[in-house]
């Protein structure tokens, strides 16, 4: 079934939401919105669905060719749009957006090379997406929980009508309401994505003979819990529309710190595999530094026929 899906698929999903991107500039609609994020997520679902067969029935490096970050370039771009559509309907993101990601699924599929990196250059390409993703992530809550503790001082002062102490005036609600949420947003896609190249990372450095690094690992459990709560959250303010507001958003990003604390807590404490060496040749590595693919149809089956 997963084989099934093809970039035809997604494609033509984005063309017709770029057509009614483009209609909004001739009559208006009343629920040409939700076709348009319909199309759209429906494309976005059919292309998470391609990449992850690409992922599993790869026999090289799995999605390390120039073909496959193209199409995650474009999956990026998709993902950022519907969230500025959910947000800001009004406005017409998907003039701009929407060309740039079929520009992309077309050079992939006319340009691009199909054949997989060889293992160290992969592995060494997705530890850099590994590491940076779940840094800024890690980022993002630290300052969505610098806003939550402004947002409530902020709200304190106004509610009890003090006056603002000198030298130490503070951004207006409006502003630390929209930091709270957005740091929650980024945070849960940044984090996302290093659980993704993680999973793909730890795939590539698989050896026949060693296992690979357990789902039960304290930094690889905590640091998923901890997504899975930001995941919840981002849920909770896209469906419950109080919680982008107020005193809320303000509380989710200080439930996220503390998650946060947690898992680097796991981290510092508790004995990891996480980053060490799990084979001969990364051993090697460590040393020195202290002293085959398959093509893309793009009218067919995303992986090997």
């Amino acid at each position: 079934m997963l084989s099934g899906v093809s970039v035809i698929c997604f494609a033509a999903s984005y063309t017709v939401a770029l057509v009614l991107e483009v209609s909004r500039l001739l009559f208006r609609s009343g629920v040409r919105g939700a076709v348009m994020m319909a199309f759209a997520g429906g494309g976005l679902l059919a292309h998470s669905v391609f990449l992850y067969y690409r992922a599993v029935s790869s026999t090289a490096s799995p999605l390390s060719s120039q073909q496959d970050w193209f199409l995650i370039a474009a999956w990026v771009l998709v993902a950022v749009y519907l969230y500025l559509v959910y947000y800001h309907p009004k406005n017409a993101f998907g003039l701009f957006i929407l060309p740039l990601v079929l520009g992309l699924i077309a050079t992939a599929c006319l340009f691009a090379d199909p054949q997989p990196y060889a293992h160290e250059p992969a592995s060494k390409v997705w530890g850099m997406i590994h590491g940076t993703s779940i840094l800024m992530g890690v980022v993002a809550v630290l300052i969505g929980f610098v806003a939550g503790l402004m947002y409530l001082s902020q709200a304190r002062r106004l509610k009890h009508k003090l006056p603002p102490t000198r030298g130490f005036n503070l951004p207006s609600l409006e502003w630390l309401q929209g930091a709270n949420s957005r740091a929650i947003v980024i945070s849960v896609l940044m984090l996302g994505v290093g659980v993704l190249s993680g999973m793909i990372l730890n795939r590539i450095k698989g050896q026949p003979d060693v296992a690979p690094l357990p789902w039960t690992d304290p930094v690889v459990l905590s640091t998923t819990l901890m997504f899975a709560w930001l995941l919840v959250a981002s849920g909770i303010t896209l469906v419950y529309r109080p919680a982008r507001i107020g005193h809320k958003v303000a509380y989710l990003t200080l439930a996220s710190f503390v998650f946060l604390m947690i898992a680097l807590g796991v981290g510092l404490l508790l004995e990891t595999q996480h980053g060490s060496p799990r084979d001969e040749q990364d051993r090697s590595q460590v040393e020195d530094t202290v002293s085959g693919g398959f093509p893309l149809g793009c009218g067919g089956r995303g992986g090997r026929a």
